[in-house]
Order: C-alpha cells, then structure tokens, then sequence
C-alpha cells in the first residue's frame, strides 16, 4: 500500500530529533511508550484483582475475565488494524486508538458493577489492538534501512519490562491508594502521548483504498479468541483441573481449523485482510513463526515461572520475589545499550543461533537458585538469563522486517504482532502445563520446587532448540540494515 507523507514543520521535533540520534529513533521512542502503556494494563490488574472482587461481591477466581476479556478483544480485533490505518492514516488511528484507551481506562475505574468494568475491559483490549500493529508500521514507514534495527530495537522494551514490572506495580497502587487509580493513571500519560503523537509524528495518508475483508476478519477473529481461550483454560491451575484442561484443548482444536480456514481464505481472496506473501519470505517465516514463536514462548515463560518458584517453592515474600527479579528487569535493559554493537559485530543470524543456546541454557540454570546459594551467584544467572533474553527478543524483532519491502509493511506488521502475543501467551500456556503435568506425574496434591525446576530446564530446552531454524538464514541477512559489512569470501547461505 503506497502513501503519501504530509510533513509540517516541526520545530520541537527538530530539536528534539538529534538528541536521542535521529526523528526516526525519536517516532521509535513515542511509540513504544505507548506500547508500554498498552502492554502495562494488561497485568498490572493481577495483584489488584482481590480488591476488585471485594469492591464488586464476586468470587476473587472470577475476577480473572477481567484480564482475559482484555487479552481475547486484543487478539480479536487485532487483524483489522492494518486495513484500519491504510483507511484513515496510520498516525490518526493511533492517535485515535490512544483517546479511546484512555476514555476506556477511565470507564474500568468508574465502573460500578462487575459487568460494566468487563464492558470497559473489552473496549480497552480493542482499543490497545490497534496501537501496536499501527505503531510500528509508523516507525517502519518513516525510518530508512539502515535506521531500522535501532528503531526495531526501541520497540522491543515494552514487551521486555511490562510483564514483570505489571504485577509489582498494580499491587503497590492498590495498597496505596485504591484498585481504581491502576486505571486512573492512564489518563494523564494518554493526553501527554496524544500530544506527543501530534506533534511529531508523520502524517502519512493512504494513496489508495481497498475494500473491507469482512469473511477474513471474522475466521481470524473467531481463530485468534479461540487460540487465546485455550491458553487460558490451558494455563489455568486452580478450577476443576482436567474437565478446564480438556476444555482448552477443545478449543485450541476450534481455533486451529477455524485458522487453517482463515488461512486458505486470505490465500485466495482478491482482496485479504492481511496479505499472506510475506510468510512465503524465507527471512520473515523463520523469524517470526518457525524459530521466532518457539524462542519467544520459552523466554516469556521466566518471568512467569520465576516468581512462582521464588514464591511457593522457596516461601519468599513478593517483595523478596519482587527484588531478585529487579536483577533480571536490569539485565534486560543493560543488554538493550549493547545489543546494536553486537549486532553490527557478529551479524543477526550468528545473534540469533548462538544466542538461543545461550538464553536457553541461561534459563535453565536459573533452576538451581535457591535462597541458599550465594548472592553473587543469583544475581550472575539471573543477569544472564535477562541479558540473552533481551537479545534474542531484540534480534528476532529485526530479523523480521530485515527484508520487508515497503508494500508488504502493513501484513508484516500485524503477522509480527500476532506472533508476538501468541509467543507471549504460549510461554506462560507451556510453563503452566508443564508444572501441571509435573505435579500430576508425581501424584503430588500440590506444586512442590521439583515441579518449577522441571519447568524451568524445558522452557532452556525449547530456546535453545529454536537455534536450528535460525541457523537456516541466510549469512548476510540484515547486513544492510544493520550496516555491518560482510568478512572476506563469506557469500550468502
């Protein structure tokens, strides 16, 4: 889809521009700050939901709709985003997209019943859908080749600090003032990002229109909230255990033919919702589905199997769980700040096959940490594990648009987001049930530390086995837009 960008001159962004190293990183940084805030509400409610379900009489295990009402109007709404930002202008869907987010967050505080707060939950999930998709695909349109992987690379943050720093969060606010404000302090960080978003982003106006793909939109949507479902009865630990169990499966069954269907669909439709050609791109498949969605599931699942081991295997407090993790969320950002070098120095595909060994046997050894073995120690694996995790995620990222050509942008942004909520929602589907089928094979009643080390070393296992597909790419994939330049004699794979 060709556009046509309507620039205005923009003094602030002028300024501003040289200070973080150029207006594409400067678009990269507003954007992922409203990723950040997407990403935020979707666990910052955990801790709070005991005081919800108090405020509103409910059964605290019910109060779980309320994240998952999110999650499934996320997932379901999610395909249409690039038909969306093609129809009104990539900038004034986001900016719209965040205005709606806000007014969402604050009819979830207001709410006075449990109902009207799903209601508001599910218009947010819709709302957040369009931001990620739409977000990127302003940064992929704006930033040259040879800017794109530090702009990639600043989109990734979000998805690397919000999960675990959610949870920790919603809790402070709660006992601090009340589950409400979780949700009030959307609004002053939305206006200051509309703003923001104003003025200095591009307005980019589509050149061409084409017409709604109703047929697919509703296959992807049935297909994605099904997916979605399933990993949640899948991920389920309390409830009746197997009938929830067997219930997932049935709908993970539901929403793999009903996806196969939207698949063949879009394949043959004149007009798709998403375009499927990029998957038939070596570069894209591999880091995005095949090796992308394996090391993604495995890396998300450490910060979910973590704190719970720290938790019900150890009896640490959350504030000590919360504290040893800090060593993670720390690693995660230093590994941002060298992540480019490393990069330009040993070039993606090297990044990304030996650093799947690494963050998976990383992962692994966090298995041994107990609150007996020496802090130092702690705190090395747990930087290690971050660090590699950042890494990987961060060339993943990258390796996805390597060669995405300026027509296929707005499928490849909406695929990655797809694999990307999919990779995060399978790693804590997988780690669930891992500890589950653990604990079921000990005929145990409860989890016990055996049943989170076995977790631990399987999440290792699988990223470390994603390393295969990625050894696949080619040898001087990404080389243009990293600007590393190939050595002597050494030809493409």
């Amino acid at each position: 889809m060709a556009v046509a960008e309507h620039k205005s001159p923009s003094s602030l962004a002028d300024r501003l521009a040289p200070l973080v190293g150029g207006r594409a990183i400067l678009i990269a940084l507003i954007v992922a700050g409203a990723f950040f805030m997407e990403q935020l509400d979707a666990t910052i409610i955990v801790t709070a939901l005991p005081q919800m379900a108090s405020t509103f009489h409910l059964n605290p295990a019910r109060m779980s709709l309320g994240v998952t009402s999110y999650v499934l109007a996320m997932a379901a709404c999610l395909p249409a985003s690039a038909w969306l930002a093609d129809r009104w202008g990539a900038r004034n869907l986001f900016v719209g997209a965040i205005g709606v987010f806000v007014i969402a967050s604050m009819l979830c505080g207001l709410a006075p019943n449990f109902s009207a707060f799903v209601a508001a939950r599910i218009l947010q999930g819709a709302a957040a859908a369009m931001m990620s998709p739409v977000g990127r695909l302003v940064v992929l349109r704006t930033a040259q080749k040879s800017e794109l992987m530090l702009a990639l690379s600043t989109l990734v943050w979000p998805a690397l600090f919000a999960p675990v720093l959610g949870p920790p969060l919603g809790g402070f606010i709660t006992e601090a003032a009340s589950w409400r404000w979780v949700f009030y302090v959307n609004l002053p960080l939305g206006l200051i990002w509309i703003v923001l978003v104003l003025a200095l982003l591009p307005d980019q106006k589509p050149e061409e229109r084409r017409p709604f793909d109703g047929r697919g939109f509703a296959l992807m949507a049935v297909a994605l909230a099904s997916l979605t479902s399933a990993v949640d009865l899948i991920s389920a630990r309390q409830g009746p255990g197997l009938m929830t169990l067997w219930e997932g499966l049935g709908l993970l069954g539901l929403g793999l033919a009903v996806g196969w269907a939207a698949i063949r669909h879009l394949d043959r439709a004149a007009h798709p919702l998403v375009d499927l050609e990029i998957l038939r791109q070596h570069t894209f498949f591999i880091s995005a589905v095949i090796g992308g969605l394996p090391a993604r599931a495995a890396i998300s699942a450490g910060p979910f199997l973590l704190p719970l081991m720290f938790q019900i295997g150890y009896g640490l407090s959350p504030v000590q769980s919360g504290l040893m993790l800090l060593l993670y969320m720390a690693a995660n950002l230093i590994a941002k700040t060298v992540t480019t070098p490393i990069i330009r120095r040993f070039g993606l595909r090297s990044v990304l096959t030996w650093n799947a060994v690494i963050a998976g046997l990383a992962l692994a050894a966090c298995a041994i940490i107990s609150p007996g073995l020496p802090l130092v120690f702690t705190g090395l694996l747990l930087c290690a594990a971050g660090g590699s995790r950042s890494l990987q995620l961060s060339a993943t990222s990258m390796t996805s648009f390597a060669e995405v050509t300026p027509e296929q942008r707005s499928s490849a942004s909406v695929l990655s987001s797809l694999c990307l909520q999919i990779g995060i929602s399978m790693g804590v589907a997988l780690g669930a049930l891992m500890l589950s089928v653990s604990q079921a094979l000990r005929g145990a009643t409860s989890l016990g530390l055996l049943d989170f080390k076995i977790a631990i070393v399987l999440s290792g296992l699988l990223c470390a086995l994603s390393a295969w597909p990625f050894a696949t790419l080619a040898r001087d994939v990404g080389h243009e837009m990293s600007g590393r330049k190939p050595s002597r004699g050494v030809s493409a794979a």
